[in-house]
């Protein structure tokens, strides 16, 4: 264990370390102690680039998906053939449109076309923020004694705080979109983009339900009730 812990990377002696972004005239730099990040250099410019952690949570959690899977699924899925108010998805359209040209994986990344009527980001980043926001609701009404609309007035409860981490929700959310990476291509064990889209789903039923069930009585659901 004492061996362990004096592990130092090979070269330290001779020139200091630098961060991964830097550049130095080590060509390679690896830990002997276990579960450490190694150090590689990169094929441009000698620069030296983390390995490690990304690429484990990848190999874990990442699928990709290919063009040729997008255009069978747009083919054999039947909710995909149709929206649900009838119309049928034609190419360059507002709505609906293909699912090949709608997915980050193959479609325009640009805010325009994640954020549109069909795009990848409003679902995604509502049911995200309904999960959090039930939740968050929950243990304020059952701490404070004040319902939804009084949390978002009166300083110091939760609500306001979870009001001041949304945007932070949304940028989580959009910049894998951005990177061309949808939901569905991360999963890990329970936690399935499918899963996420139905809790999502009851989440936003049951948060509008919350707030019209207190507009109505007058008082805190989760302290009058549970």
């Amino acid at each position: 264990m004492a061996a362990a812990m004096l592990a130092v990377p090979a070269g330290l002696r001779v020139a200091p370390l630098t961060s991964c972004s830097g550049r130095s005239d080590i060509s390679s730099l690896r830990y002997t102690t276990l579960g450490a990040p190694k150090y590689t250099r990169g094929t441009r410019g000698g620069s030296i680039r983390c390995e490690g952690v990304r690429e484990t949570v990848d190999k874990a959690t990442k699928k990709e998906i290919t063009k040729e899977e997008i255009l069978q699924n747009q083919e054999t899925n039947q909710s995909e053939k149709q929206s649900v108010f009838g119309a049928v998805p034609s190419s360059g359209s507002f709505y609906p449109r293909p699912e090949v040209e709608r997915r980050p994986e193959t479609g325009e990344k640009s805010l325009g076309s994640l954020f549109a009527f069909d795009g990848a980001a409003p679902e995604t980043i509502n049911g995200r923020l309904a999960m959090v926001g039930i939740v968050w609701a929950a243990i304020a009404e059952k701490m404070s004694g004040l319902t939804v609309f009084d949390q978002l007035y009166t300083q110091g409860t939760g609500l306001v705080f979870y009001v001041a981490i949304v945007p932070l929700i949304a940028y989580a959310s959009i910049v894998p979109m951005l990177n061309g990476e949808s939901s569905d291509a991360r999963s890990f064990g329970p936690f399935t983009a499918k899963a996420e889209r139905w809790n999502g789903r009851l989440a936003m039923i049951g948060f509008l339900s919350l707030l019209l069930t207190e507009s109505f009585i007058h008082a805190p659901v989760f302290t009058n009730f549970f």
